[in-house]
Protein backbone atom coordinates (compact mmCIF):
# COMPACT_ATOMS: atom_id res chain seq x y z
CA UNK A 1 0.00 0.00 0.00
CA UNK A 2 3.31 2.11 0.79
CA UNK A 3 3.85 2.20 -3.22
CA UNK A 4 0.09 3.91 -3.93
CA UNK A 5 -0.22 6.35 -1.43
CA UNK A 6 3.59 7.38 -2.48
CA UNK A 7 2.34 7.79 -5.99
CA UNK A 8 -1.51 9.28 -5.05
CA UNK A 9 0.09 11.95 -2.85
CA UNK A 10 2.72 13.02 -5.38
CA UNK A 11 -0.14 13.18 -8.18
CA UNK A 12 -2.64 15.34 -5.86
CA UNK A 13 0.53 17.46 -4.89
CA UNK A 14 0.71 18.13 -8.87
CA UNK A 15 -2.75 19.19 -9.34
CA UNK A 16 -3.44 20.83 -6.40
CA UNK A 17 -0.25 22.98 -6.58
CA UNK A 18 -1.72 24.05 -10.42
CA UNK A 19 -5.64 24.40 -9.51
CA UNK A 20 -3.88 27.04 -6.81
CA UNK A 21 -1.86 28.88 -9.26
CA UNK A 22 -4.41 28.74 -12.05
CA UNK A 23 -6.75 30.39 -9.87
CA UNK A 24 -4.88 33.30 -9.61
CA UNK A 25 -6.63 35.91 -11.66
CA UNK A 26 -4.76 37.00 -14.93
CA UNK A 27 -4.93 40.71 -15.32
CA UNK A 28 -5.61 40.45 -19.23
CA UNK A 29 -9.20 38.30 -18.90
CA UNK A 30 -9.89 37.85 -15.12
CA UNK A 31 -10.71 34.85 -15.75
CA UNK A 32 -9.29 31.97 -13.69
CA UNK A 33 -8.49 28.35 -16.13
CA UNK A 34 -8.48 24.86 -14.97
CA UNK A 35 -5.73 23.24 -13.80
CA UNK A 36 -5.71 21.15 -17.03
CA UNK A 37 -5.25 24.19 -19.40
CA UNK A 38 -2.48 25.31 -16.32
CA UNK A 39 -0.63 22.14 -17.37
CA UNK A 40 -0.81 22.51 -21.00
CA UNK A 41 1.08 25.74 -21.12
CA UNK A 42 4.07 23.49 -20.34
CA UNK A 43 4.40 23.00 -23.93
CA UNK A 44 4.95 19.71 -26.00
CA UNK A 45 7.42 18.35 -23.88
CA UNK A 46 4.62 17.37 -21.43
CA UNK A 47 3.21 15.06 -24.14
CA UNK A 48 6.09 12.68 -23.61
CA UNK A 49 5.95 12.98 -19.67
CA UNK A 50 2.74 12.49 -19.68
CA UNK A 51 3.15 9.15 -21.62
CA UNK A 52 5.82 8.27 -19.25
CA UNK A 53 3.63 9.11 -16.16
CA UNK A 54 0.76 6.88 -17.53
CA UNK A 55 3.41 4.03 -18.43
CA UNK A 56 4.69 3.86 -15.40
CA UNK A 57 1.64 3.74 -13.13
CA UNK A 58 0.54 0.34 -15.30
CA UNK A 59 3.71 -1.13 -14.58
CA UNK A 60 3.60 0.18 -10.50
CA UNK A 61 0.05 -1.43 -10.49
CA UNK A 62 1.12 -4.60 -12.59
CA UNK A 63 4.29 -5.40 -10.55
CA UNK A 64 2.78 -4.72 -7.78
CA UNK A 65 0.03 -6.70 -7.51
CA UNK A 66 2.00 -9.59 -9.14
CA UNK A 67 4.59 -9.41 -6.61
CA UNK A 68 2.46 -9.64 -3.65
CA UNK A 69 0.43 -12.51 -5.03
CA UNK A 70 3.40 -13.99 -5.40
CA UNK A 71 5.61 -13.61 -2.06
CA UNK A 72 2.75 -14.39 -0.15
CA UNK A 73 4.26 -16.78 2.40
CA UNK A 74 2.31 -19.30 3.75
CA UNK A 75 4.25 -20.12 7.52
CA UNK A 76 3.10 -23.79 7.48
CA UNK A 77 3.82 -24.92 3.91
CA UNK A 78 6.56 -27.08 5.61
CA UNK A 79 4.34 -27.96 8.20
CA UNK A 80 1.71 -29.66 6.34
CA UNK A 81 4.24 -31.13 3.99
CA UNK A 82 6.83 -32.48 6.45
CA UNK A 83 4.96 -36.37 7.31
CA UNK A 84 4.56 -37.00 3.27
CA UNK A 85 7.45 -36.05 2.53
CA UNK A 86 9.16 -37.87 5.84
CA UNK A 87 7.20 -41.16 5.21
CA UNK A 88 8.25 -40.92 1.04
CA UNK A 89 5.14 -40.05 -0.66
CA UNK A 90 5.94 -37.39 -2.81
CA UNK A 91 3.19 -37.74 -4.96
CA UNK A 92 0.88 -36.02 -1.87
CA UNK A 93 3.69 -34.01 -1.47
CA UNK A 94 3.53 -32.68 -4.87
CA UNK A 95 -0.29 -32.50 -4.72
CA UNK A 96 -0.39 -30.29 -1.70
CA UNK A 97 2.40 -28.18 -3.47
CA UNK A 98 0.81 -27.54 -6.48
CA UNK A 99 -2.47 -25.45 -4.26
CA UNK A 100 0.44 -23.40 -3.55
CA UNK A 101 0.29 -20.63 -6.30
CA UNK A 102 3.29 -18.73 -4.78
CA UNK A 103 7.30 -18.50 -5.44
CA UNK A 104 7.71 -20.33 -2.31
CA UNK A 105 5.63 -23.38 -3.42
CA UNK A 106 7.17 -23.54 -7.17
CA UNK A 107 10.82 -23.27 -4.85
CA UNK A 108 10.03 -26.29 -2.64
CA UNK A 109 8.37 -27.83 -5.53
CA UNK A 110 11.46 -28.42 -7.34
CA UNK A 111 13.75 -29.25 -3.95
CA UNK A 112 10.97 -32.53 -3.83
CA UNK A 113 11.70 -33.17 -7.74
CA UNK A 114 15.39 -33.17 -6.95
CA UNK A 115 14.75 -35.66 -3.90
CA UNK A 116 16.78 -37.95 -5.82
CA UNK A 117 19.74 -36.20 -6.39
CA UNK A 118 22.50 -35.09 -3.62
CA UNK A 119 22.17 -32.11 -1.12
CA UNK A 120 24.39 -30.14 -3.10
CA UNK A 121 23.01 -30.22 -6.14
CA UNK A 122 19.20 -30.15 -4.73
CA UNK A 123 19.81 -26.79 -3.08
CA UNK A 124 21.14 -25.60 -6.13
CA UNK A 125 18.51 -26.10 -8.15
CA UNK A 126 16.31 -24.81 -5.64
CA UNK A 127 18.37 -21.66 -5.75
CA UNK A 128 18.04 -21.82 -9.39
CA UNK A 129 14.29 -22.09 -8.75
CA UNK A 130 14.00 -18.82 -6.83
CA UNK A 131 16.15 -16.80 -9.15
CA UNK A 132 13.90 -17.72 -11.83
CA UNK A 133 10.67 -16.57 -9.51
CA UNK A 134 12.54 -13.55 -8.71
CA UNK A 135 13.45 -12.75 -12.97
CA UNK A 136 10.17 -12.97 -13.15
CA UNK A 137 9.13 -10.64 -10.18
CA UNK A 138 11.82 -7.87 -11.96
CA UNK A 139 10.73 -8.14 -15.67
CA UNK A 140 9.86 -4.60 -16.69
CA UNK A 141 10.99 -3.48 -13.65
CA UNK A 142 13.89 -2.03 -15.09
CA UNK A 143 11.67 1.30 -17.03
CA UNK A 144 11.02 2.53 -13.69
CA UNK A 145 14.09 2.57 -13.34
CA UNK A 146 15.21 4.21 -16.49
CA UNK A 147 11.61 6.66 -16.74
CA UNK A 148 13.09 7.86 -13.38
CA UNK A 149 16.24 9.34 -15.27
CA UNK A 150 14.44 10.36 -18.20
CA UNK A 151 11.50 12.46 -17.52
CA UNK A 152 13.66 15.11 -15.74
CA UNK A 153 15.85 15.08 -18.51
CA UNK A 154 12.47 15.81 -20.78
CA UNK A 155 11.52 18.32 -18.38
CA UNK A 156 14.99 20.13 -18.50
CA UNK A 157 14.90 19.74 -22.35
CA UNK A 158 11.41 21.92 -22.07
CA UNK A 159 13.10 24.40 -19.46
CA UNK A 160 15.75 25.03 -22.85
CA UNK A 161 12.97 25.62 -24.96
CA UNK A 162 11.09 27.48 -22.69
CA UNK A 163 14.52 30.25 -22.48
CA UNK A 164 14.84 29.90 -26.42
CA UNK A 165 11.21 30.94 -26.65
CA UNK A 166 11.34 33.92 -24.25
CA UNK A 167 14.72 35.12 -26.03
CA UNK A 168 13.48 35.04 -29.44
CA UNK A 169 10.28 36.76 -28.20
CA UNK A 170 12.16 39.63 -26.78
CA UNK A 171 14.52 39.41 -29.99
CA UNK A 172 11.16 39.83 -32.50
CA UNK A 173 9.36 42.86 -29.89
CA UNK A 174 12.30 43.78 -29.03
CA UNK A 175 10.40 44.62 -25.45
CA UNK A 176 11.19 43.36 -22.61
CA UNK A 177 8.46 42.75 -20.66
CA UNK A 178 6.40 40.25 -18.43
CA UNK A 179 3.88 39.54 -21.49
CA UNK A 180 7.00 38.52 -23.60
CA UNK A 181 8.77 36.83 -20.53
CA UNK A 182 5.64 35.08 -19.18
CA UNK A 183 4.64 32.04 -22.11
CA UNK A 184 8.28 31.08 -21.76
CA UNK A 185 8.44 30.74 -18.26
CA UNK A 186 5.11 29.21 -18.33
CA UNK A 187 6.91 26.36 -20.72
CA UNK A 188 9.74 26.52 -18.74
CA UNK A 189 8.99 25.86 -15.01
CA UNK A 190 5.73 23.71 -15.92
CA UNK A 191 8.10 21.35 -17.85
CA UNK A 192 10.47 21.08 -15.26
CA UNK A 193 8.41 20.64 -12.70
CA UNK A 194 6.07 17.80 -14.21
CA UNK A 195 9.27 15.76 -15.40
CA UNK A 196 10.63 15.74 -11.92
CA UNK A 197 7.75 14.71 -10.17
CA UNK A 198 6.80 11.85 -12.87
CA UNK A 199 10.74 10.78 -11.82
CA UNK A 200 10.00 10.34 -8.41
CA UNK A 201 6.86 8.89 -8.73
CA UNK A 202 8.94 6.10 -11.22
CA UNK A 203 12.35 6.49 -8.55
CA UNK A 204 9.93 5.50 -6.05
CA UNK A 205 8.18 2.59 -7.16
CA UNK A 206 11.07 1.32 -8.66
CA UNK A 207 12.97 0.94 -5.21
CA UNK A 208 9.28 -0.31 -3.45
CA UNK A 209 9.03 -2.70 -5.38
CA UNK A 210 12.58 -3.75 -5.50
CA UNK A 211 12.11 -3.35 -1.55
CA UNK A 212 9.51 -6.12 -1.92
CA UNK A 213 11.66 -8.59 -3.78
CA UNK A 214 14.57 -8.22 -1.64
CA UNK A 215 12.22 -9.59 1.10
CA UNK A 216 11.39 -12.76 -0.76
CA UNK A 217 14.71 -12.97 -1.40
CA UNK A 218 15.98 -13.50 2.44
CA UNK A 219 12.04 -15.68 3.19
CA UNK A 220 13.19 -18.07 0.85
CA UNK A 221 16.66 -18.38 1.63
CA UNK A 222 15.08 -19.01 5.39
CA UNK A 223 12.56 -21.80 3.62
CA UNK A 224 15.43 -23.61 1.83
CA UNK A 225 17.39 -23.89 5.15
CA UNK A 226 14.35 -25.33 6.83
CA UNK A 227 13.68 -27.33 4.15
CA UNK A 228 17.31 -28.93 4.22
CA UNK A 229 17.58 -29.35 8.05
CA UNK A 230 13.81 -31.35 7.78
CA UNK A 231 16.05 -33.69 5.43
CA UNK A 232 19.10 -33.61 7.57
CA UNK A 233 16.96 -34.73 10.54
CA UNK A 234 15.39 -37.65 8.92
CA UNK A 235 18.77 -38.52 8.16
CA UNK A 236 20.17 -38.22 10.83
CA UNK A 237 22.29 -35.10 10.75
CA UNK A 238 23.82 -35.95 7.41
CA UNK A 239 23.47 -34.28 4.25
CA UNK A 240 21.92 -36.57 1.72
Amino acid sequence: MKLFVTGSFLLIGVFTIAQNIAQVPIKKTQEDISAFEFLMKGGVFLIPIGILLFYSLIVMVEKYRYIRRMTKFNSDLLRDIKDDLLATNYDKVMDKLSKDKTAFGSVVNEGVQSMDRGYVERQSNMEKAANIEIGKMERNLGHLGLIAGIAPTLGFIGTISGVIKIFYSISITENVSISNISGGLYEKMISSGSGLIVGIIAFAGYHLLNGMIDNYALNIQKVSLDFANLLRTNNGNKAQ
